[in-house]
C-alpha cells in the first residue's frame, strides 16, 4: 500500500474530511482513523470514545487485566506511529478524524476503574470526553506541548488524551474516596 496524502491545509483550516478510501489506503491510516470511527461526520472524537468502549467490553472478554495492560501499552506505541503517518498525510497537526487517542486513553481510564459498573463506566466516558473536548488547565497545556509532522507530533497528538485520561481517574478517585 502507498501513502495516499491529502493536500496540506494552512494551520487554520479546517481538518479535511478524510474518506473511506483514505482510511484503506494505508495501515496507518485505518488505526489512526479508529477502524472507522474517526469518519463521523458528527463528533468523531465521541464517536471514537465509543468505539473504545464498546471493545473494551469485548476484549475483557478475552483478555486478563495484565493482557489488557500489554495491549493498551502496545497500542499506544502504534497508534503513535499511525498518528504521526496520518497527521502528516492528512496534511494537518491533530485533525479531529484521528480518534487512536481517544481510544487508547479510554481503554486506559476503563482498565483502571474496573471493576466498574455501567454507570461509573458512563460517568467516566462523560469526564473523558469533557476533558477532551473542553479542554481545561492541564488538557490545554498538554495539547500545546508537542506539535509537527513528525514522531513529536505524534507523541502530541496522544499526549493531550493521555492527560484527559488522569484529569478523567483523579475525579473518579476523588468521588470514590468521598
Amino acid at each position: 500500500m502507498t501513502d495516499t496524502p491529502l493536500p496540506p491545509q494552512p494551520a487554520h483550516a479546517p481538518s479535511p474530511r478524510p474518506t473511506a478510501k483514505f482510511l484503506l489506503s494505508h495501515p496507518a491510516h485505518f488505526i489512526a482513523l479508529g477502524f472507522g470511527s474517526g469518519l463521523s461526520p458528527v463528533a468523531p472524537g465521541t464517536a471514537g470514545t465509543l468505539w473504545a468502549w464498546l471493545s473494551f467490553l469485548v476484549l475483557q472478554q478475552w483478555l486478563s487485566p495484565l493482557e489488557m495492560g500489554g495491549l493498551i501499552a502496545a497500542s499506544t506505541l502504534v497508534g503513535w506511529w499511525a498518528c504521526t503517518v496520518t497527521a502528516k498525510n492528512m496534511g494537518v497537526l491533530d485533525p479531529g478524524n484521528i480518534v487512536w487517542d481517544e481510544v487508547v486513553a479510554f481503554w486506559l481510564v476503563l482498565w483502571l476503574v474496573t471493576p466498574a459498573g455501567f454507570w461509573t463506566q458512563l460517568a467516566a466516558f462523560g469526564l473523558f470526553r469533557f476533558f477532551d473536548a473542553v479542554k481545561p488547565g492541564p488538557v490545554a497545556w498538554a495539547d500545546q506541548r508537542f506539535k509537527g509532522f513528525n514522531a513529536r507530533g505524534g507523541f502530541g497528538i496522544l499526549f493531550d488524551d493521555f492527560v484527559a485520561a488522569f484529569c478523567t481517574l483523579l475525579v473518579i478517585a476523588l468521588w470514590r474516596f468521598l
